[in-house]
């Protein structure tokens, strides 16, 4: 949609929409209360029960993988024994509050959203949507979230701590502390938590109106011009929203200031520690109140720099801040700066609404999953064992929970590679590149490493077998008797490309497991476990079905054969029935 031209239009265009606005709003307030008690009891008794319940169990497993872990010395584990113990103690505490305040905060503001998603575009029937929307999806999107924390709390948790228990140092030396930094540093934290929670919310108690107030002026100006979020209809609703609701952003940036105080201030005792150096440790705790006035300056487009010194707090930057200067502002600030000019408002977010997300991709893999596994099936390379042990929890040759989805990953490689992509192109022809992918760190952990498998494959220039033997080793790489028993012999295939293939197998293997443990994989998974079984099932009684037919038709003809064979002898006993000695004579040839 086109803004509006000329002030008046622009306005009235506004007060025009007031009325639809306030009364999408009303509605879902409405729902809210109606639904959203019954997701709170839901969320909150959830995950109470689940963090109540699983604490034990990750108290003693905790305490036990730190103990058999051999990836660090003696001493660290006594410093994460004890460090360890208060955040459990604080875990309880705060998953039990926190699942109070995601109740509430899901049971309301999940009906108001759908109301409002009510009217975006596609939506066939908007009227009835707006009713319906929101009511019994909020109580099933809370069972959702209690499930999905469930296999975060239980099936992530221990995946994570196996690798703590298993794996080997790097180097065959274990991770140790110097004993004798360890006092500077504690002091150093302590100086840092002490300046940097009283400065940081002192700094952020001041610039408090200023976020406030330019918050403000800049939504209600796009809201007049109908530019910035609010130049799309579908935006405009959350817009408007944002003004309303614009002091409690303002309030959690303040709060989310003094938390941030913690971290910072505590990194003095790891400045200590990489320096050897006590001065270090509390130059950095006093060069902190400066970063951090620079950097909220930078955000709320105030005056550069900064009136609090800046001093060097690494040896190695010690060349670079002498010919800057302590109060200069960072490079990093001015190169955003310098020579460009200040961004637009008038900004279109179509493009956004093109991006892909986390869980959109999580469906594409498992639809994938689906696909490649029925096939899998059909082909035997599956086995109803695989499937029974996955179902059962306990996880067996790891074909199915980790070698499927890496098999999936691993043919969009080899198809991206193909059509030369820089992306990653998806079996339905969607690429995802650098312009529309996930803007999210956790997915960046995922996507970098496997753009640099994909360019190292496109480099390899495999040939149709060799694809095949690497199809074959990442599926079935966990279960080494069956590997064996099925990859192709390949004379072309030398002692290096073989360990290259061996290589990439490995690797998607880790990085699966890595997506394995994002919240909703599980549940999405022990739905495609669940398709499998059915597909398993019915390929079973269907051949069960083939094979009883020609049992019985055996049966029948061995009977008839049987029968007529008697009724031969007989025949030919009494020296007549002709039809029953060519009978005979059949048979017996």
């Amino acid at each position: 949609m086109e803004p509006s031209a000329g002030f008046r239009a622009s306005v009235w265009s506004c007060f025009k929409f007031l009325p639809f606005f306030c009364g999408l709003l009303l509605l879902g307030i409405i729902k809210g209360v109606l639904f959203g008690p019954w997701a709170w009891l839901i969320i909150a008794i959830g995950i109470s029960a689940l963090v109540l319940g699983l604490w034990p169990m990750h108290v003693i497993w905790t305490y036990y993988c730190i103990i058999r872990t051999k990836l660090v010395g003696p001493v660290v584990k006594l410093l994460l024994l004890i460090s360890v113990s208060g955040i459990l103690v604080l875990w309880l505490i705060v998953g039990i509050v926190g699942s109070v305040l995601a109740g509430l905060a899901y049971g309301f503001l999940a009906p108001v959203m759908a109301t409002f998603d009510a009217l975006g575009e596609g939506k066939k029937r908007p009227l009835v949507h707006c009713f319906v929307d929101g009511t019994w999806s909020t109580i099933t999107g809370g069972c959702t979230v209690v499930r999905d924390l469930k296999d975060m709390l239980f099936h992530s948790y221990l995946a994570y701590m196996d690798d703590l228990r298993f794996h080997e140092p790097p180097g065959g030396k274990p991770f140790e502390i110097r004993v004798l930094d360890i006092p500077g540093a504690v002091l150093a934290a302590a100086c840092g938590l002490l300046m940097d929670g009283i400065m940081f919310t002192a700094i952020a108690l001041y610039k408090f109106p200023v976020m406030l107030f330019k918050g403000w002026k800049r939504l209600i100006e796009d809201l007049v011009g109908r530019e910035g979020p609010f130049l799309e209809t579908a935006c405009v609703p959350f817009a408007g929203l944002a003004i309303l609701l614009w002091p409690f952003a303002v309030l959690g940036a303040f709060l989310a200031s003094m938390i941030s105080s913690v971290p910072l201030g505590a990194y003095a005792a790891i400045v200590v520690y990489q320096e050897s150096s006590l001065f270090m440790g509390l130059s950095y705790a006093i060069s902190s109140v400066s970063i951090f006035d620079e950097y909220t300056n930078d955000v709320l487009d105030m005056a550069p720099g900064s009136c609090f010194p800046r001093f060097v707090y690494q040896k190695n930057e010690a060349s670079v801040e002498s010919t800057r200067g302590p109060l200069s502002r960072p490079a990093s600030f001015r190169d955003k700066q310098d020579g460009k000019k200040a961004p637009a408002r008038v900004t279109s977010f179509k493009s956004s609404f093109d991006e892909f997300n986390p869980f959109k991709l999580l469906d594409h893999l498992f639809e994938e999953c689906h696909h490649r596994g029925e096939a899998l099936v059909a082909e035997g390379v599956i086995t109803p064992k695989d499937i029974e042990e996955t179902k059962s929890g306990k996880g067996g040759s790891g074909v199915l929970n980790v070698g499927l989805p890496a098999y999936v990953i691993l043919n969009a490689l080899l198809r991206s590679a193909k059509a030369d992509s820089d992306g990653l192109i998806l079996r339905d022809g969607c690429e995802i590149t650098s312009d529309n992918r996930p803007k999210n760190t956790l997915f960046d952990w995922f996507f970098d490493p496997l753009m640099v498998i994909k360019d190292q494959i496109k480099a390899e220039n495999f040939t149709e077998e060799e694809e095949a033997y690497l199809q074959k080793r990442v599926l079935l790489i966990s279960d080494p008797k069956r590997l064996k028993a099925t990859l192709p012999h390949l004379s072309s295939l030398n002692e290096r490309k073989q360990a290259e293939i061996d290589a990439f197998a490995r690797r998607l293997q880790g990085i699966t497991k890595s997506i394995s443990r994002y919240p909703t994989f599980k549940r999405r998974f022990d739905d495609l476990v669940k398709a499998l079984s059915e597909e398993l099932e019915r390929a079973m009684a269907g051949s069960r079905s083939v094979s009883g037919s020609q049992f019985q038709k055996l049966r029948s003809g061995l009977v008839r054969m049987l029968s007529q064979r008697s009724m031969g002898k007989t025949a030919s006993i009494r020296g007549g029935d002709q039809e029953a000695q060519l009978t005979n004579d059949a048979g017996a040839a």
